[in-house]
């Protein structure tokens, strides 16, 4: 006579050997090969080059606004060139 555990065991092991043979086994691993497939036509990235990606662009983002601050202080200290033009105005001479 078998005991419990052995029974369970033997039931455990024929229900996976069906699942594996079952047509949807079969289904189930032919549509992940198709959307694997899919999903390389497609050039998708990674979550991990995706976040990598993002963190890139916000240090970019926070340089270039550094620079903007950068520059308009820059151009704050400067003394502003004449334009063509533009006559200096004379003292004491009204038209």
């Amino acid at each position: 006579m078998i005991n419990r555990s052995e029974w369970l065991e033997d039931l455990q092991k024929n229900v996976s050997e069906l699942i594996a043979k079952s047509p949807a086994a079969d289904i189930e691993r032919n549509v992940k090969a198709f959307m694997g497939q899919a999903f390389n036509r497609m050039d998708l990235v990674t979550r991990e080059e995706f976040d990598t990606y993002q963190l890139m662009l916000e240090r970019a983002l926070a340089r270039v606004a550094a620079l903007e601050t950068r520059l308009q202080a820059l151009e704050g200290r400067q003394t502003p060139v004449p334009q063509e033009g533009d006559a200096p105005a004379q003292e004491g001479s009204q038209g």
